[in-house]
């Protein structure tokens, strides 16, 4: 497997686990805390994880890749994170966006992180350029919640 192939698969894993953690933070967050704004936040930053990562699996398979299909081993301890801090009252908004804030970084850092290997050209380096900008303005609207929240 190429390293454009490997890189472009590890951000569609990074995808899947974003929108799964957003997924189940839905399913944990309270509706009589007032939290419905979080719910609409979450289930668009969901959506906006499918949508990245079925852009990058028509790169992969454009370049003769295997496209990835599941989650990380991260993002699954991410998610068993995420239930075992509900059953232990990690439910209130601050808890739930600084968790929220906590995956952003993940997945914020790995878009950089690709970017700056300089590995990519073409469609793939725009895509994952493009897709990366807008990561962080979602991860600057969760920190900005998650501070007026304090």
């Amino acid at each position: 497997m190429t390293t454009k192939i490997h890189l472009l698969n590890e951000l569609i894993e990074l995808n899947n686990d974003r929108a799964a953690g957003f997924h189940k933070a839905i399913k944990n967050i309270d509706d009589e805390m007032d939290n419905g704004d979080l719910k609409v936040l979450f289930e668009e930053f969901a959506l906006q994880s499918d949508k990245f990562a079925e852009e990058l699996t028509l790169i992969v398979a454009a370049n003769e890749g295997e496209p990835e299909t599941g989650n990380s081993v991260t993002g699954s301890l991410h998610r068993a994170w995420i239930d075992v801090k509900s059953l232990f009252g990690g439910t209130d908004r601050e808890s739930i966006l600084s968790e929220a804030e906590r995956g952003e970084d993940i997945i914020k850092n790995a878009y950089h992180s690709v970017i700056q290997q300089n590995r990519l050209s073409g469609i793939a380096h725009d895509t994952v350029s493009a897709q990366s900008v807008q990561l962080d303005k979602s991860h600057d609207k969760i920190k900005e919640l998650r501070n007026l929240a304090r």
